[in-house]
């Protein structure tokens, strides 16, 4: 079992940043690919950002190429999300995923262990 904690959600004017976190427990987190997934009202959870366990690999969705960070600290047991120039159309609840093995994953349903959400709001 792992256990995922999300922070750091908040209210964002357009063209802002904020930084999550998401905090494992449980098994070793070493061992654990790990997603960041958002949800906006009536829309699916859609994919954001991957990264392997030993953080060498990170896949992104287009619509946050380049603005989005995912991150890791394997001493920290954390993985992190640096998201800039946000757009009002990044508004969503954002969760945390991980799955065990040594992949990189991008599809929602391969995740074994998600996060209860953090919100993130970006209006002016």
């Amino acid at each position: 079992q792992v256990q995922l904690v999300e922070s750091g959600g908040g209210l964002v004017q357009p063209g802002g940043s904020l930084g999550l976190s998401c905090a494992a427990s449980g098994r070793a987190f070493t061992g654990y690919g790990m997603g960041w997934f958002r949800q906006a009202p009536g829309k699916e959870r859609e994919f954001v950002a991957a990264i392997s366990r030993s953080g060498g690999t990170t896949y992104y969705a287009d619509s946050v190429k380049g603005r989005f960070t995912i991150s890791r600290d394997n001493a920290k047991n954390t993985v992190y999300l640096q998201m800039n120039t946000l757009k009002p159309e990044d508004t969503a609840v954002y969760r945390c995923a991980a799955k065990y093995g040594s992949g990189t994953y991008v599809g929602r349903y391969e995740y074994n262990y998600w996060g209860q959400g953090t919100q993130v709001t970006v209006s002016s």
